[in-house]
């Protein structure tokens, strides 16, 4: 046991890694809690509207698909370190001022929107640059450890934040929750002023004067010609959009088809967390990059799961299916990025993670549009299990892909187990 804690936790020896993911841990419980308190907020001043609600969560994400690129040129040419104080300090400014609306009792419905894009910038800046930055703060041999690590700090955020929020709604009311939020925002900025500069790791930047020639779409043209990179990102493109929409979904699934109120929405996003941070876990003890087969299975298990759950006829199976969909929707989610991560030049991480979070958050807006209208349309079971089946016909098709591309295919075995097994080129040839 005593082992396998130490292969499971062992970026936590870097001292600039435990101050990142203390700080990314405090900020994120509030993170959460605020979205929590938000989404129920919104329904709240908006008559239970779907489409108010999708509207909200489209807001965060805009600046994603307009600011999101070119952060990742500004995480290639400057201090990453310096660029998330800025970025993190500029949330914490906005999350206080909103909790003083809310405080006060003045708060409307489009200040929560015009607070949405707002965050959203902050949002857009810190992203890609935090993702870029992680291996600095570890070196290469421990960055695939340090990134299930972070996910792991994620998904305990996801955990508690909602749980917290479900219960501090139903006793207190919203404005509490925003409060609370708004101390823990500032944690980020004080960690990452403690740390040590002379000790991140930075031997793959680009020299000062070629960082300055660092451009947009130098990092598209660099993607564009790795398969290894490309088929990874069109395929969570698809699933991002139709599939990664729990935030949306859960709550009108707790308010309108279930009926009931914060706390059993409180419960869905932490059994979702759950298994979220066991899929995190899992992939801790990675030394390398993941195959894409198991990038692509972990594909057709979320989908097959988030169809489950959109069919689900009780909200007790719901809850039950929603610890395995959390485990196959970051299990997907960090095998994706590891796979990037693990495949990139140093010198053009910041632009390619930036093109990834584009994909991963960008697409939020048209997703959240999209099913906010499926959800209110056909209703919010519809709106969740149609992501799943959308998001399987992604990996279907990624799956095709791949083996045409690798002249590979695929071997069925029914006994003793049946099993599926991937057939390398090298032995159809040899056969």
């Amino acid at each position: 046991m005593r082992a396998r804690l130490s292969t499971t936790f062992r970026s936590l020896t870097v001292r600039n890694y435990r101050l990142f993911a203390g700080g990314q841990l405090i900020k994120l419980i509030g993170v959460w809690m605020m979205y929590v308190a938000q989404d129920w907020l919104v329904l709240e001043l908006s008559n239970d509207s779907p489409t108010a609600l999708g509207l909200v969560t489209a807001l965060q994400f805009v600046p994603v698909m307009l600011l999101t690129l070119y952060a990742g040129t500004l995480a290639d040419r400057f201090d990453k370190r310096t660029l998330l104080m800025v970025s993190n300090g500029a949330w914490a400014l906005l999350a206080i001022a909103q909790a003083v609306l809310i405080a006060t009792g003045v708060i409307q419905l489009w200040h929560i929107m015009v607070f949405a894009g707002l965050l959203g910038v902050a949002q857009a800046i810190e992203t890609p640059v935090r993702q870029a930055f992680v291996s600095e703060l570890v070196g290469k041999p421990l960055l695939p450890n340090a990134l299930s690590l972070s996910a792991a700090t994620f998904q305990t955020a996801r955990i508690t934040g909602p749980a917290l929020a479900g219960v501090a709604i139903a006793w207190l009311g919203t404005g509490p929750v925003f409060l609370v939020s708004t101390v823990m925002a500032v944690a980020p900025v004080l960690m990452q002023a403690r740390m040590r500069p002379a000790e991140l790791h930075r031997p793959e930047l680009l020299p000062r004067d070629e960082r300055a020639e660092a451009k947009v779409a130098d990092g598209l043209r660099y993607v564009r010609t790795r398969h290894d990179l490309l088929l990874p990102m069109v395929m969570m493109l698809v699933i991002a959009m139709f599939g990664y929409n729990f935030q949306l979904t859960l709550a009108l699934l707790a308010k309108t088809v279930f009926a009931t109120g914060a706390a059993t929405f409180g419960l869905f996003n932490t059994a979702l967390a759950v298994g979220s941070l066991a899929g995190a876990l899992a992939g801790t003890a990675r030394k390398g990059r993941p195959s894409v087969y198991l990038l692509l299975a972990a594909a057709v298990a979320f989908g097959l799961l988030a169809i489950a759950v959109g069919v689900a006829p009780t909200k007790w199976l719901v809850l039950l299916l929603l610890v395995p969909t959390g485990f196959s929707t970051v299990f997907l989610a960090q095998a994706a990025n590891q796979r990037v991560q693990l495949g990139v030049d140093g010198a053009f991480r910041g632009r390619v993670m930036a093109l990834y979070v584009l994909i991963f958050l960008g697409t939020a807006p048209i997703g959240s549009m999209v099913i906010s209208w499926i959800a209110e349309t056909f209703g919010a079971a519809a709106g969740i299990w149609l992501g799943g089946a959308v998001s399987l016909v992604a990996a279907l098709g990624a799956l095709v892909w791949q083996l045409r591309h690798a002249g590979d295919r695929l071997s069925f075995q029914a006994r003793p187990m049946p099993r599926v097994r991937v057939v390398h080129a090298e032995s159809v040839a040899a056969a």
